[in-house]
């Protein structure tokens, strides 16, 4: 039977990446001074206009507007930060989880990256291209049975001729799949553009989650990750399950396994803590799963995440949840 995966990657310039940018780099801004600040920061932007939302407790105050103009450029900035719910934080004082939810964690052998083909592919194309054109960007690859049969990128400022030959480049020196001689490529599909980012759209922390996760043929829990410092298990316990499951994948010599870890809000135990190794389910064993025990394993409370909201947050040597 003929398999079909299709992939997308957007670039650092996207509106909805310049949001999770900012969002990260603002955490990392109450981190490096604070290394206990609960943060939770949404950013919308769009047409010459940047709005901060969210909650924030912290003994520093850094300076914000410096941090957006940096990520965005000359915009007007709106900033509305309050204290974290003392409610919300009764049962994070405690060491429960900052919010319920469901994290999946997920790892293959198909790359080596531990990530699926699809995923690598149409992320490595979106950096060999942003290394040309260093604006607003997306591109998409399909795969048939393993091969290349087409090829998506729209990319601002790239001339449609300029970024044919890029793309061409690019299936030259890939040396991961097989391109089908007749490979569909479509650049710029819809013509050559030059307004981009936030001249051209609106971006939201948050909107690129399949994107940030694994593609779109492994499920994710549906919490956003950026803006939110460690003790929210959306971020946390998500890269935790990631690296369980980069675990017993090594350690079993397995093709593919899921990871599933579910909480409660201030309660520090997984309420479900499943470990799916090839399509056999057992219960994940030997990591203390609490909110502090995973901050403690993967030394989560440093200024580390502006750079984990660029090109996904799985499939990099540097992050600690894939060690």
């Amino acid at each position: 039977m003929t398999t079909y995966r299709t992939a997308e990657s957007v670039s650092p310039k996207h509106p909805d990446k310049l949001c999770d940018q900012i969002s990260d780099a603002i955490l990392d801004a109450y981190l490096a001074d604070d290394h206990d600040a609960r943060v939770a920061v949404e950013t919308v932007g769009g047409h010459g206009r940047v709005f901060i939302t969210g909650e924030v407790t912290s003994t520093v105050h850094p300076d914000i507007e410096p941090i957006v103009r940096r990520i965005a450029g000359d915009v007007a900035i709106d900033i509305h930060l309050v204290r974290q719910s003392p409610e919300i934080a009764n049962g994070v004082d405690t060491g429960g989880a900052g919010d319920q939810g469901i994290m999946v964690g997920y790892a293959c052998d198909e790359t080596d990256e531990f990530l699926p083909l699809e995923v690598v592919l149409s992320r490595e194309l979106n950096q060999f291209l942003y290394a040309q054109w260093p604006f607003d960007g997306k591109t998409q690859v399909t795969l048939q049975d393993g091969t290349i049969t087409a090829i998506v990128a729209s990319f601002q400022n790239a001339p449609h001729d300029d970024l044919v030959s890029k793309i061409g480049a690019w299936i030259e020196q890939e040396p991961r799949a097989d391109v089908a001689g007749d490979v569909a490529i479509h650049a710029n599909p819809a013509g050559d553009w030059n307004q981009g980012g936030f001249d051209a759209d609106a971006g939201l922390t948050g909107r690129k989650l399949v994107v940030d996760n694994y593609g779109p043929r492994i499920p994710i829990g549906g919490g956003c990750f950026s803006g939110k410092d460690a003790s929210k298990v959306d971020r946390s316990a998500a890269y935790m399950a990631r690296k369980i499951a980069l675990d017993y994948l090594r350690a079993r010599g397995a093709h593919e396994v899921f990871c599933h870890l579910a909480y409660a809000i201030g309660y520090d135990q997984p309420l479900e803590a499943t470990v799916t190794i090839d399509g056999v389910a057992e219960q994940v064993e030997g990591y203390d799963l609490s909110p502090r025990g995973i901050i403690a394993a993967l030394d989560l409370k440093r200024p580390i995440y502006e750079v984990t909201a660029q090109y996904g947050h799985f499939g990099h040597d540097e992050f600690s949840w894939e060690q």
